[in-house]
């Protein structure tokens, strides 16, 4: 490896470290120092909860199954994230027992614990569940990172060399045409791509232009000449998806980790149920009931505790460790066979170091969403490639980096965005099958040098209305809107100006009369905004019942709907702009809908930065400009 390689990947390594640090005082500063009434009033615990129910998952690890009180509403909990489960019985040192969340469906919490059993406690009542700090995941991408770095005359140190731009990605010719008349010209185009590629193949795919459906179709025809294709993503959402997606296709699919999702669909994917399923489980399950009981027997209290005693206890522990022992063999040959029989294993990134992946290999890896995954984290599947496959688009959210520090010095720089400079050959997709021309028309100026083409089915589609204008801008200018800031979360939000968004929003009802109402939602940069503008629709008695959703830009990525209301929030004297200024978020936001796009903002506030300045030009010679004035009362 060259001395400028190892010295970047050296560089990735420290500000992998910084980003640690930072993550880690955050969560001290954050979860750890609050008391357990603020833990719960902010989301980072979950107290007092019952235990409804308790078992073993693969490889004898012990779950719970706890469920929240009703007043506990929003809060952090995830599908991966790592938590404690304790107790506060009084007069004791609080007990504790860490784990992984495997989901979250609603009031319920599958737990998996880092434990061979439920502790006794666990079902004495005064139970919670704290957020704990991940560093699971850091470990995991420095051990990759090193791996990489140590890497020589293997594979993996060829593919670090390409992806480095170190060597020229190798490509097989493809004779043969491809008939998949599901897909267009570009997305047909890609999908050869993969299959020539002998080192990496790279998808940009823009918002509508079917990514997922591109790959998918990619993956299939790989699993006829391979035996099981692994397919990642960074995160459980996105897995899901695609586990879906490809199941739907007819392949055989497993998924391995944790999941964020719980309905059958996608549940019976999971590696745990198709081993519970399987015939030789009942069997397996039988051994390891006869070796706890025998280690229940050996634990039992004896008044009279002499040598006989003592080595009929030694022999009851040596049957219980045989029984468990071949319990577990049975268990590893099962778990082989499931996976072996798989056309395509799916996880996220972290969840390709899962323990049953420990010693597996695959001619090709996918790694979906690439563009929003931190560098270090799309090693960890490379490790197990001999073929990389990297999808996703460097003009939306790019992942999440907690330290000012190490983003500044290029830590939020994807492996996605080096390869698509580095490389020579990509794949753009560029049919768009979403929105309305006029919709698509800034972000493909701004963004995309002009290469997309709206799919004529949705280039002229409107709404069934007079007000049917697929853009507008709705300007609070000169209104006396000001922002307010929410000291507690550090957080803006802007009540006038969601009140002038309601005000559209009623005509807009108003304008359907009796027909079906279009999907609708409403979407700020600001989760205080979010906050206040939930509240309000609950309280609405026009709003309270129509199909709305309202959420965060970042939580809205990937989704769309019919009518989209962007909430800049911003409004104030000296032209700042905050979370405006990430052009890519405002890309992710203005891309989700497919008939009409409303932006509510103050064009006094935004005007002064060039992007808005053309954002507001566009708007004006191809869409609609109005004004608050009209909308007040």
């Amino acid at each position: 490896m060259s001395s400028e390689a190892l010295s970047e990947l050296e560089q990735l390594l420290a500000l992998l470290k910084i980003e640690k640090e930072e993550d880690f005082e955050q969560h001290r500063r954050f979860v750890q120092s609050l008391p357990l009434a603020e833990r719960v009033a902010k989301g980072y615990c979950w107290y007092p909860v019952a235990v409804v129910r308790t078992g073993f998952s693969v490889g004898d690890r012990a779950f719970v199954v706890v469920e929240k009180p009703d007043k506990i509403k929003e809060h952090q909990f995830r599908a991966g994230k790592t938590v404690s489960l304790f107790t506060q019985q009084a007069g004791a040192k609080r007990p504790e027992i860490s784990g992984i969340i495997h989901f979250v469906d609603k009031n319920k919490m599958h737990i998996i614990l880092n434990a061979e059993y439920v502790p006794e406690w666990a079902t004495l009542g005064q139970v919670g569940v704290d957020l704990l700090f991940d560093e699971r995941t850091y470990l995991e991408m420095e051990r990759a990172l090193r791996s990489v770095m140590n890497a020589k005359n293997d594979r993996l140190a060829d593919l670090r060399d390409v992806i480095l731009g170190k060597q020229k990605a190798r490509f097989s010719e493809i004779n043969s045409a491809l008939d998949i008349p599901s897909l267009n010209s570009s997305q047909s185009e890609a999908v050869r791509e993969v299959l020539a590629a002998q080192d990496i193949a790279l998808i940009h795919g823009p918002p509508g232009t079917g990514k997922t459906t591109t790959l998918v179709q990619a993956v299939k025809l790989l699993c006829k000449t391979e035996n099981t294709v692994l397919v990642t993503a960074p995160s459980n959402a996105a897995a899901d998806l695609l586990t879906e997606r490809i199941a739907a296709e007819g392949l055989s699919v497993v998924r391995i980790g944790n999941i964020s999702r719980v309905d059958e669909e996608m549940v019976r994917h999971t590696l745990e149920v198709q081993m519970a399923q399987h015939p030789d489980s009942k069997h397996i399950k039988k051994v390891k009931v006869e070796a706890n009981a025998l280690r229940r027997e050996a634990k039992r209290f004896r008044r009279k505790f002499g040598r006989e005693e003592h080595d009929e206890r030694k022999q009851l522990f040596k049957e219980a460790g045989e029984l468990m022992a071949w319990a577990n063999q049975m268990e590893e040959r099962l778990l082989d066979q499931i996976l072996d029989g798989a056309d395509v294993i799916t996880c996220t990134l972290v969840g390709a170091a899962n323990k049953v992946l420990e010693k597996r290999k695959f001619r090709t890896v996918v790694i979906d969403e690439a563009a929003q995954a931190l560098e270090p984290a799309t090693w960890i599947p490379i490790l197990k490639a001999s073929k990389v496959v990297l999808t996703g688009d460097p003009f939306q959210l790019p992942p999440t980096v907690k330290s000012e520090t190490a983003r500044r010095q290029g830590f939020d720089v994807t492996m996605l965005e080096k390869c698509l400079r580095r490389l020579d050959r990509s794949s753009l997709l560029n049919v768009q099958y979403r929105m309305n021309a006029v919709i698509m028309g800034f972000s493909n100026l701004k963004f995309y040098n002009n290469a997309l083409i709206a799919h004529a089915s949705v280039a002229g589609r409107k709404l069934p209305i007079d007000a049917n204008v697929p853009l507008v801008f709705l300007d609070t200018a000169g209104c006396g809107f000001e922002e307010q800031l929410h000291e507690a979360y550090q957080s803006r939000f802007n009540p006038e100006e969601f009140q002038i968004l309601c005000e559209h929003l009623y005509q807009l009802i108003d304008a359907h009369g009796d027909h079906p109402l279009p999907e609708i939602a409403v979407i700020s940069p600001y989760r205080e905004q979010v906050n206040w503008m939930q509240q309000n629709v609950a309280l609405d008695e026009r709003l309270a019942n129509i199909p709305l959703e309202i959420n965060t830009i970042d939580a809205f990525q990937g989704q769309e709907r019919d009518v989209v209301y962007l909430s800049l929030v911003r409004s104030n004297m000296k032209s700042e702009i905050g979370f405006l200024s990430d052009y890519r978020r405002m890309n992710v936001a203005m891309t989700r809908a497919r008939l009409q796009l409303i932006v509510v903002g103050d064009s006094a506030t935004i005007g002064g930065h060039a992007f808005y300045e053309d954002f507001l030009r566009y708007c004006e010679n191809e869409g609609a400009y109005q004004t608050a004035w009209e909308f007040m009362r």
